[in-house]
């Protein structure tokens, strides 16, 4: 393996040193114009470059008016208070009494102690920065907090990955994971008899889930949950100490935006592993009546994070009557919905075609045909990887001939833009 290591360093000292060809030498002279070009232009007209939220994007905007909208973020959400002094030492010093005591409690053990102390060299606050979601109407944006440095990081991972795996053994009648998931599960539905002409699609997504989910009572529903599937302990520790663990990394959330320091009171920070895990749990609980009545009627449910999916076979009035109420289950979930008999969820069109369901591959309106060209650098399994992904999604989600004519149709387009 030394060895192995000097050759590889040798390497790539040599291909440093060497000189480039004289085509690569203009290519690459070319490319730095291009880039200080892009940079005058936009520090001159006071432009953002962002990527976007999904769809891999670039979003290029004024400045002032990017911060506005995250300035109404802020406001809107009302879940961040501005803070005076730098709490940081504060919290990296509860982190760690937290860990000692509990180990001197024989409420962890010492490995676990050892996983989930911060390393006091490394720690620093949190950053916060957000991503446009060019998909939605008024480009609204998405925070992001880079907390992979952060004092609680380590024990958010580690929950994580003790809890998650429960969470998805517990739910995944209700779970959708990908769209050939959502496909064989929407078959499993058809094979019961009850998809007629008339059956309609409901979608709806939650309001910024990770960001209104009330702490407290988030914190009580992962233990309810726990509890309620028979765990009094979750490798060895007692519910009541997952709870703490938990608690510190929800509540603890310190982060630098601009030139100021904020602290996250409702919710938990996108960015963090653990906020997927509880704000699932805290789902779990607030769907349990949507749950409750789609089984009753032996209909359709399934939730991918923050968007849902049902089949409904009564009116639509009464659809709409139980898509008001539930706005009203919790003040901090909100929901937006659509109701028809052809709708997108992920990356599937769902279509009832006079009680017969066709499926199909669905591009978002904002999504660009964008893939890595064919004359970059990168190594050629990676271009063979992306015809070999885009054909067995088309094949997989294309419930007819045409359909998936169609779309190899957009693929041989897609990969003829990019060369």
């Amino acid at each position: 393996f030394q060895e192995y290591s000097h050759q590889l360093l040798d390497y790539f000292h040599h291909s440093y040193y060497t000189p480039l060809s004289y085509k690569d030498r203009i290519q690459a002279q070319e490319q730095a114009q291009i880039v200080a070009s892009i940079r005058k232009k936009i520090k001159q007209q006071n432009f953002v470059i962002r990527l976007t939220d999904k769809g891999h994007n670039f979003y290029i905007g004024s400045a002032i008016q990017f911060e506005k909208k995250a300035q109404k973020f802020f406001t809107d959400t009302n879940a961040f208070i501005e803070l005076t002094e730098n709490p940081f030492n504060e919290i990296l010093n509860k982190v760690v009494q937290l860990l000692n005591n509990l180990h001197s409690k024989k409420l962890i053990l010492k490995w676990q102690h050892k996983v989930m102390m911060p390393d006091r060299k490394t720690t620093e606050l949190a950053h916060l920065y957000f991503n446009p979601k060019t998909h939605k109407d008024n480009i609204p944006v998405r925070p992001i907090e880079n907390t992979i440095r952060a004092p609680t990081t380590n024990i958010s991972n580690f929950l994580d990955k003790i809890i998650r795996p429960l969470f998805d053994k517990q739910c995944y009648t209700t779970t959708i994971i990908d769209g050939a998931h959502l496909i064989r599960r929407m078959n499993r539905y058809i094979s019961r008899g009850i998809f007629k002409p008339s059956t309609l699609f409901c979608t709806f997504d939650i309001h910024n889930l990770y960001t209104m989910l009330p702490q407290d009572e988030a914190l009580n529903i992962l233990v309810e949950f726990l509890y309620v599937h028979g765990y009094k302990k979750i490798k060895g520790i007692p519910l009541d100490t997952i709870r703490k663990l938990a608690s510190i990394v929800i509540k603890e959330n310190v982060f630098v935006y601009g030139n100021k320091i904020y602290q996250q009171t409702t919710g938990g920070a996108m960015g963090s592993s653990f906020t997927l895990t509880l704000a699932n749990i805290f789902m779990w609980k607030w769907q349990k009546e949507f749950v409750r009545q789609q089984d009753i009627t032996n209909e359709f449910f399934g939730r991918y994070i923050d968007d849902i999916l049902m089949t409904w076979n009564r009116s639509e009035r009464e659809l709409k009557e139980l898509l008001d109420q539930a706005n009203t289950w919790h003040p901090n979930i909100k929901l937006d919905y659509t109701i028809s008999q052809s709708l997108p969820f992920l990356d599937v069109l769902l279509t009832n075609d006079n009680g017969i369901l066709s499926t199909s591959v669905y591009h978002k309106p904002s999504a660009e045909p964008y893939v890595v060209p064919f004359i970059s650098d990168h190594h050629p399994h990676v271009c063979a990887n992306i015809i070999e992904t885009v054909l067995t999604r088309a094949v997989r989600y294309s419930s007819t001939f045409e359909a998936f004519n169609k779309e190899r149709r957009n693929i041989k387009l897609m990969l003829l833009y990019n060369g």
